[in-house]
């Protein structure tokens, strides 16, 4: 067998502290133009004021006040695809894989290592000895493989496109599953079989979708008893009430009346013990609301202040850390909901009606970039090649003229109630991107829907015409982003009608599966021109940003990350 190995480590709160001191450097090793002198000049100087304390030795019984954007859609992260569900969900649960602090790297967590056959197909898993779940159950290869087995085992509603969402696009379900079988070798060895080689394996096991959870609460609790009732899922009580992980906090309660989720410090955790006794993340869905609570000092941080607070929000003595890009903000179109998006002349005149460095440069942070392309620039695959489409309002009237529709008309969607790291401020964008098309002669009807309210089900669900989305990538692949948004039949752009549907979804294929790494990448970049060619262009990637996350400067510890994927566990606060 190949052998893949990773050293071992006590935990991710004590891993952090290792990394903590390293991670700008990293970064700057990789970042291109995305990460810029502002982000990584501010990570630098908040690492040094954050990072340099054991959050073991510093424990105490204080709460760390988090103001949240939304409700978690769900306790269960298998079920979840939303930032706010995974930001709870994280503190909650672990993987066998885990994110280095501060990067994109994956890292020993609930695996201490791991192995792999020549062909790519068979994994063995070491897990981590001596660590129980929140109810007691211990962790061992046998619970490994209950979750496996539980990921694949879904009815219906799971299987729907927005259920289990990062399996379905990830492992997929029926005869074309990556997923081939999970055994339990011995006490705490769990073999895994892939039907195929993927590029993806095993660092897919990182996203928060596949942490490990009890198989005791699972099976009590009814954890894949997930419903549709009209066009909304209803999850059952392990996901409302019982989520039962490893990690260094707890489940207490969901206060849905005052808008607030309670976790506790899991004092018997098998790492680093948590530096707060516990967590309660307060929903408070206006941004302003929540700048003024943390000047106030009833929450103690919250995520995606809007760049024109930055200076203030430091001025006044709290703490601003600027998280490296990792991420991209696209407007997609959906033929599925409206058939005009097929004819390509009128996607490409949406296209050149935009004013995208206008956009850029008004509406999201120093450090923002536009977009040539789906996936970031620090990620193996991206085409140097690809200029960015030109702003030329004139020749997107051309276009629509000469498809017959001069008269376009088309819906313009837009979320409420969120901010999310590539889109501060969801209204304002839209704004933008109306008045460009409007001034091309496009008539814009707007619709706007709560991000968890039905945004995400009806973008996921192909009733959106032309809608904005994004993605914070979970690992640093092409994959990731790529097959995230066009892989499947019912993929979020609906690109089934084109004539290059089979074409693209053959080459995602090709690529993922290409075990050489060199060639692997090279695929990527053909298939990333190929995507912003005249002919496909399925949609409109717009930006890359700089996101930022605020705490008080009673806050210690800290470590922001590209993913947006924070450990709260190594917070402190001082007096």
């Amino acid at each position: 067998m190949t052998i893949r190995k990773v050293a071992a480590i006590a935990g991710t709160a004590a891993l952090a502290l290792v990394l903590s001191s390293c991670a700008e450097s990293d970064r700057d090793d990789g970042g291109g133009d995305n990460g810029g002198d502002n982000a990584a000049g501010d990570n630098a100087d908040a690492s040094d004021s954050t990072g340099g304390e054991d959050a073991g030795s510093a424990a105490s019984d204080a709460t760390f006040i988090f103001g949240a954007a939304g409700a978690p859609t769900t306790f269960d992260p298998f079920y979840a695809s939303d930032g706010e569900t995974f930001r709870v969900t994280r503190q909650i649960f672990q993987n066998l894989i885990g994110i280095e602090p501060g990067g994109t790297e994956g890292v020993p967590e609930l695996a201490t290592e791991w192995t792999s056959s020549d062909d790519g197909l068979v994994w063995d898993f070491a897990i981590q000895e001596g660590v129980t779940f929140h109810d007691g159950t211990d962790l061992n290869a046998e619970a490994v493989c209950a979750n496996f087995e539980r990921w694949a085992d879904q009815n219906e509603a799971g299987q729907a496109p927005s259920g289990a969402y990062y399996y379905g696009n990830d492992f997929g379900f029926g005869d074309d599953t990556l997923y081939g079988g999970c055994e339990a070798t011995e006490e705490y060895n769990a073999q895994v079989t892939v039907t195929r080689a993927t590029g993806k394996f095993p660092m897919v096991l990182s996203q928060s979708s596949y942490a490990i959870q009890s198989p005791t609460a699972m099976e009590e609790y009814d954890a894949n008893g997930i419903a549709l009732e009209g066009e909304a899922f209803v999850f059952p009580e392990y996901a409302q009430e019982h989520p039962t992980g490893t990690g260094p906090f707890m489940f207490e309660e969901y206060d849905n009346s005052a808008g607030t989720v309670t976790l506790t410090r899991n004092d018997d955790f098998w790492g680093e013990t948590a530096g707060v006794g516990s967590i309660v993340f307060k929903i408070i869905a206006d941004e302003n609301a929540r700048r003024q609570e943390l000047e106030a000092g009833t929450i103690h941080g919250y995520d995606l202040p809007n760049p024109v607070d930055w200076q203030a929000l430091e001025d006044a003595g709290n703490q601003v850390l600027i998280r490296d890009p990792f991420n991209i903000l696209y407007l997609a179109l959906n033929p599925v909901a409206d058939p005009q998006l097929e004819d390509p002349l009128v996607r490409q005149a949406l296209y050149h009606a935009l004013n995208r460095e206008q956009l850029v440069t008004s509406q999201l942070p120093e450090g923002a970039t536009v977009a040539t392309q789906f996936i970031p620039d620090t990620v193996s695959g991206w085409n140097e090649d690809i200029a960015a489409y030109e702003y030329d309002p004139e020749k997107a009237q051309q276009l629509l003229e000469e498809a017959g529709k001069s008269d376009l008309t088309i819906e313009l969607w837009y979320p409420s109630e969120v901010t999310r790291p590539y889109m501060p401020d969801p209204q304002r964008i839209y704004d933008a991107v109306k008045a460009d098309w409007e001034a091309a002669g496009i008539t814009v009807e707007t619709v706007t829907k709560p991000w968890s309210g039905g945004y995400i089900d009806d973008t996921q669900a192909s009733r959106a015409p032309a809608f904005f989305l994004g993605w914070t990538g979970d690992l640093n692949s092409a994959d990731n982003f790529l097959c995230a948004f066009f892989c499947g039949e019912d993929n979020q752009f609906g690109t089934s009608p084109y004539p290059f549907h089979g074409e693209m979804q053959e080459a995602l294929q090709a690529a993922d599966a290409e075990p050489d790494e060199a060639t692997r990448e090279q695929l990527y970049k053909d298939l990333n021109e190929k995507i912003m060619s005249p002919e496909w262009l399925p949609g409109l990637p717009l930006s890359h940003s700089p996101p930022a996350i605020v705490v008080g400067a009673n806050v210690e510890g800290l470590v922001p990350s590209p993913l947006t994927a924070e450990d709260f566990s190594t917070i402190t606060i001082t007096e």
